[in-house]
């Protein structure tokens, strides 16, 4: 038998998120980093007890955006008489905040339906890593409440090219792809040289050198149309960490880009908008809103209707108007062209 030490399989990064949940919900005086990554599935498979734990701590900070842009009200609190030290801050989600309203209850044949789409989802409360989490959990005096979650993920949240590509990057070869960039009519083939897969804001991005152009781009998973086509040709060996690289370019995009937005106070857009990442108010109480790309953006802002106005920048207040008069055009011949016309106006400052 070998005596090389095994690498643990990796998680799915949805399995990594669901249990990193679990756990800050299942306590009220909330987790230390150090707690978390050596007991929540998807980080203590790769916890070192005395070594080096930079690169699963980067992961947790990546973690801690994604689901906060989700919506999850996660919280940090700081250690009595430590302030500001992120070794013995805590982190938590309280239940208060993510849980319905207690106004808010459900017909019989609403509870069928969410009965129906819970099928959907893994058999059992929670599966045998989650309570083994949970179990470790308590050991080190975490106070937990019950019921958690009912129930673990199955559905997939990875688009279908995430798969094809990730055994590209395994094996070291090209592949080809059909790829529908904004603004274009149709997609385009692109031939390219994986470098790295990284997810940002939630969504999944590749690293890779055009051969078309000879250069390196960055590829939305989501805009990838058709098959991801493995070629037999090995990949040129290209040093450097691609995927440091991707995220730090894909970080300071989002950055550099900033929406105003009117939102309207107690709506659904007002409750996902504002508690996002980097989200903030200005004197008149328009929410700033950072993001990577526009055409993304413009979809889920065209979504919230009347709930929201857009102020600018320009491109990105006429791609949601080019969306609204797209639902016009599609609803003309009914009663919903009058509503989707009145919301199409809300983006004109």
């Amino acid at each position: 038998m070998s005596s090389e030490k095994r690498q643990p399989a990796p998680i799915p990064v949805e399995e990594r998120l669901f249990s990193l949940v679990l756990a800050l919900l299942a306590t009220e005086n909330g987790l230390t980093k150090s707690e978390i990554l050596s007991t929540v599935q998807g980080y203590r498979q790769r916890y070192a007890t005395r070594g080096d734990n930079a690169s699963l701590e980067r992961q947790f900070e990546r973690d801690k955006d994604d689901i906060r842009e989700l919506g999850v009200p996660l919280e940090t609190i700081d250690a009595p008489g430590d302030p500001g030290n992120n070794q013995t801050l805590r982190y938590r989600i309280p239940r208060a905040g993510y849980e319905l309203p207690a106004d808010i209850a459900f017909s019989p044949s609403e509870t069928a339906l969410l009965n129906l789409a819970a099928m959907a989802w893994r058999e059992g409360s929670l599966s045998r890593e989650s309570r083994r989490a949970l179990l470790k959990l308590r050991s080190i005096g975490a106070e937990t409440s019950d019921p958690l979650l009912g129930y673990a993920p199955r559905i997939r949240t990875r688009d279908a090219a995430f798969g094809p590509l990730n055994d590209a990057l395994s094996k070291g070869v090209i592949v080809s792809f059909p790829y529908l960039k904004p603004g274009d009519p149709t997609a385009r083939l692109r031939t390219v040289v994986p470098l790295a897969l990284v997810q940002h804001q939630g969504r999944w991005h590749l690293k890779a050198i055009d051969q078309g152009v000879g250069e390196p781009r960055t590829f939305l998973l989501s805009r990838i149309t058709g098959p991801v086509k493995l070629s037999r040709t090995a990949s040129p060996s290209v040093p450097g960490d691609h995927a440091a690289s991707a995220l730090a370019e894909l970080e300071s995009i989002w950055q550099a880009n900033v929406a105003l937005i009117e939102v309207r106070p107690g709506t659904d857009a007002s409750v996902r908008l504002v508690r996002r990442r980097g989200a903030s108010l200005d004197d008149d109480g328009r929410v700033l809103l950072h993001f990577t790309d526009a055409a993304l953006l413009a979809d889920e802002l065209a979504g919230f209707g009347p709930e929201v106005r857009v102020l600018g920048p320009e491109r990105l207040v006429d791609a949601v108007i080019a969306r609204l008069e797209a639902a016009v055009a599609a609803h003309r011949t009914d009663g919903h062209a009058a509503s989707a016309a009145s919301a199409s106006t809300e983006v004109r400052p």
